[in-house]
């Protein structure tokens, strides 16, 4: 049994988890993410690690409440215990002198794009991080990833902080910024991967997105998260989470994220479950 640390909602549905692994921190990097149980009857949840301490024994995971795993999740408490709690699991982010580094993080990618904007800035990068969200309330850890990057960048799409709008504005705040990228790295829901690719294609700048949202099984057994990336069959759990966003089939993989819709949004909504503080 794994003992809870820190359940806390950071922002709006967005949980920040913390749980006592020692045996995970001895091996976690960049990318990799753990797969845990909430109960025994609960199914299992890939997260993407956000953080870890290893004098502590502690990893950390940002998640997203959004169906009814996440919601069992969200109701968990400081000295709970969960029954399952495995990793760390998938390829390390690549992490190297590439240069110019920048960072794009929304969502829950706002927490797991910190190790991999830290160890970047260890290998001798200029690390940049771009966060978007809809309104000002939904973003955070502002000040966690401006000590380990060059500049905090914001954008939102109602204007309440930094830029206004959505990612399909890069080019023009790369120019702005005057920042131009060796690479970039995109962390967060399907759709902010999917557009960063879409602008970043054409400026050819190479662009590595994070697939963990379609994962189950975590370990290439149960077939769920496979997808398509420059014509050939992978799995996200083995051959990733990391690939090159010009080249994932981003329709096929939209088709498949609704799956699942039937066991894990419906049953949350026919429960009334609230949100859990």
């Amino acid at each position: 049994m794994y003992r809870v640390v820190v359940r806390r909602m950071i922002v709006p549905n967005i949980h920040e988890l913390t749980v006592a692994a020692p045996e995970v921190t001895n091996a976690a990097r960049p990318g990799n993410f753990v797969i845990l149980r909430p109960d025994e009857a609960g199914e299992r949840v890939p997260l993407t690690i956000a953080d870890w301490d290893a004098a502590a024994g502690t990893v950390t995971s940002v998640f997203l409440q959004v169906g009814a795993s996440t919601s069992k999740l969200a109701r968990l408490k400081p000295d709970d215990v969960i029954p399952t709690y495995a990793g760390p699991l998938g390829n390390d982010t690549e992490i190297a002198h590439f240069g110019t580094v920048l960072c794009i993080a929304g969502c829950y990618g706002i927490g797991s794009i910190y190790p991999v904007a830290r160890s970047l800035q260890e290998a001798g990068n200029t690390v940049y991080v771009l966060i978007e969200a809809r309104s000002r309330y939904l973003l955070y850890w502002q000040d966690k990833l401006r000590g380990v990057c060059t500049r905090v960048i914001e954008i939102t799409r109602d204007g309440s902080a930094g830029y206004k709008g959505h990612i399909t504005r890069l080019p023009e705040i790369l120019i702005l910024e005057k920042i131009k990228p060796d690479r970039i790295i995109v962390n967060g829901c399907t759709f902010l991967m999917m557009k960063a690719s879409e602008v970043t294609r054409p400026l050819g700048i190479k662009t590595i997105v994070n697939m963990n949202p379609i994962m189950i099984d975590g370990t290439g057994m149960c077939g769920v998260c496979r997808l398509t990336v420059g014509g050939k069959m992978k799995f996200a759990c083995v051959d990733g989470p990391d690939f090159d966003g010009h080249e994932v089939d981003w329709v096929e993989f939209l088709k498949r994220r609704q799956t699942y819709n039937p066991e894990e949004v419906q049953p949350l909504r026919r429960s009334g479950c609230a949100s859990h503080y």
